[in-house]
């Protein structure tokens, strides 16, 4: 049995490591680097993210990202790397996913720059592609992970609330899409099946999570670092992302594929609507009322959501949700990784019983 566990080739958290950036550019090229930066976190930015390459004369490009990872992006920069030698992404998820999606295409190493913890998406060998209207394309498996990942905990911690939010939604789905891929023995998107290390990573991702997220939460709101704020975004980032690429995914990020058909959660976070995903797939699994209670008194603690009209869809009709069900277990989709067969209106009931269940525990 071929079993894989895949990793960044490094992961640094510390505090102002932005302003190093020329060094960590340094280790891998050395004719240039091409940087793809969020709008936002250039104008907020821009002179720490310069700064080094200016102070050591190192040659770079810099490219504000243009709002969606989708191929008409993609395809902009990968028509500007020119002879750059290294791409470095800055900024939130889709920024990073066309960074690595830039790199794929050009052969060119990739650092990533993460300025929240929004996401288990940064260490990945994997980038979600979006249509240019906001709606889930395809996913692009990558052959490496990034060369490096860079977290600023200063930068991150003076980021807003609700991502530090979202990546505790993305991260929670991380045990439960990983259980029920051991469950099933799935081929994860490495290629093999789940090591028990990476399913140990897994599961200290979920304890984690229940550890130190509220405590998190309220430090993060304060704009305060703590150990708390530290833990959680190692958790969200590395352990998340390690665990859901090195054990697999399975309903709740289906779910979220196929909430995205649906034009009222455009303007949610993508852990958001895993958050809602994890939720029916613990409806899917009939887990304990027990369990359940935790995890939504867990969501609720923290501000995830926990209804329909948490992520835009409270009048959702039948026949959308039931949309949301066939694209959620379309073939190229990751729903086949549950130990047991779903349908779309499997999907579509547990959806709504979520809902339901919200209003009883």
């Amino acid at each position: 049995m071929r079993k894989v566990l895949c990793s960044p080739g490094s992961y640094i958290q510390q505090e102002g490591a932005i302003a190093s950036l020329a060094e960590e550019y340094l280790a891998l090229g050395e004719k240039g680097a091409y940087i793809i930066v969020d709008g936002f976190i250039d104008k907020e930015y821009h002179a720490d993210i310069v700064s080094s390459f200016d102070d050591d004369n190192v040659d770079y490009t810099l490219a504000v990202f243009g709002g969606e990872c989708s191929m008409t992006e993609i395809n902009t920069h990968r028509d500007h790397v020119g002879d750059a030698d290294a791409i470095i992404g800055i900024g939130g998820g889709k920024t990073l996913d066309t960074a690595k999606a830039v790199g794929y295409y050009t052969h060119t190493p990739v650092i990533i720059v993460p300025t929240a913890a929004s996401s288990d998406a940064p260490c990945s060998r994997l980038s979600v592609v979006y249509t240019d209207d906001g709606q889930f394309d395809h996913y692009l498996p990558l052959p490496h992970n990034p060369e490096a990942v860079i977290m600023d905990t200063t930068l991150i911690a003076k980021a807003p609330i609700r991502f530090l939010i979202s990546g505790l939604g993305d991260a929670f789905a991380t045990y439960y899409e990983a259980a029920a891929c051991v469950k099933s023995n799935a081929i994860t998107m490495t290629g093999g099946h789940a090591t028990n290390a990476a399913f140990a990573l897994a599961t200290l991702c979920h304890d984690s999570l229940l550890a130190d997220g509220v405590k998190a939460v309220a430090a993060s709101r304060k704009g305060l670092r703590t150990s708390a704020v530290e833990n959680i975004i190692e958790t969200n980032t590395l352990l998340s992302g390690l665990g859901f690429e090195s054990c697999g995914l399975a309903a709740a990020h289906s779910i979220h594929d196929g909430l995205t058909a649906l034009p009222g959660t455009h303007k949610y976070l993508h852990g958001e609507k895993v958050a809602y995903g994890t939720l029916a797939q613990l409806v899917l699994e009939d887990r304990s009322l027990d369990e359940m209670r935790e995890v939504y008194g867990f969501f609720r603690a923290v501000g995830l959501p926990t209804r329909l009209a948490d992520i835009g869809i409270e009048n959702a009709t039948d026949e959308e949700l039931l949309k949301v069900g066939e694209l959620a277990c379309k073939p190229e989709e990751t729903m086949d990784n549950m130990p047991f067969d779903v349908t779309p209106l499997d999907v579509a009931s547990a959806l709504r019983a979520a809902d339901e269940i919200a209003q009883e525990i």
